[in-house]
């Protein structure tokens, strides 16, 4: 028996070490990946850096960082539609980052077209957390339920006339607090913007090239997307603008599943 255990043991730790292992690989790799475009970028090799963060991205490495350097290597490559896209995704990552918000700015100053925006609701604007990304926003969640659960024990073990005040209190600011998170991960989850990524693209009030011509849109500007006929993608600029254009020349800026990456699926590119 105690030899089975220390051979369980044993095999516990060898596997350990194997994931330690396999996880300082992973690192290692990603570190010189990483150098290596940001060394092609400083070199003006931007082709050779863009590749270098796309396979970054695709290896599961899309962090907020490698987005907006991605950002930057579109812009010096002309290319303004994916810029703002990867901009964009940078931002969602590293909202309160000053040089990814002017970078941001200046190239949607470029484009050709006004673009639509995520709205920030005035509830996490009072509260600061339009400044949170999702992963500061779910701590945030983490820490109300636990301030919740820790007025429900001091409750239950102090009834005392000052933590009864003090639990009203603290239940409307937990209460707020909540709405506030429910509303950003509402925004995320229904956040259907999309890139234009053509230099010009023909809007048509029909999902046919046959219909009539509405209005074109330039590379760069950021629309919202409404519903998807085989090759064609209803989208909305404003209120009173909206039509239909080809799938193949929009990516949105969040997938589907909430997962931003670099490959195409179907249609429209999820990114």
């Amino acid at each position: 028996m105690t030899r089975q255990v220390r051979h369980i043991t044993i095999g516990i730790l060898v596997f350990v070490c194997f994931l330690n292992i396999a996880h300082a690989e992973t690192g290692t790799s990603f570190v010189e990946q990483f150098f290596e475009a940001n060394q092609a970028y400083k070199n003006d090799q931007f082709q050779h850096a863009a590749d270098g963060y796309i396979r970054l991205i695709e290896n599961g490495h899309g962090n907020g960082q490698v987005y907006y350097n991605l950002g930057n290597t579109y812009f010096r490559l002309g290319d303004l539609g994916r810029a703002i896209l990867f901009y964009e995704r940078a931002s969602l990552l590293m909202p309160r980052d000053d040089d990814l918000s002017f970078n941001l700015s200046h190239a949607r100053n470029q484009a050709q077209d006004a673009s639509i925006d995520l709205q920030t609701s005035s509830l996490n604007s009072l509260l600061g957390l339009g400044g949170l990304n999702r992963y500061e926003t779910f701590f945030a969640f983490i820490l109300l339920n636990v301030l919740f659960f820790s007025l429900l024990c001091i409750r239950l073990y102090k009834k005392t006339e000052w933590t009864y005040y003090l639990s009203i209190f603290l239940t409307i600011v937990i209460s707020v607090g909540v709405c506030a998170v429910t509303l950003k991960w509402y925004a995320w989850a229904t956040d259907n913007r999309a890139v234009v990524l053509s230099e010009e693209v023909v809007v048509q009030a029909g999902p046919d090239s046959r219909d009539t011509l509405l209005f074109k849109l330039h590379a760069g500007t950021v629309v919202r997307l409404e519903r998807t006929e085989d090759d064609w993608t209803l989208l909305q600029l404003s209120k009173d603008k909206r039509g239909w254009a080809e799938s193949k020349h929009l990516e949105r800026i969040i997938k589907r599943n909430g997962i931003i990456t670099q490959k195409k699926v179907g249609g429209i590119a999820d990114g």
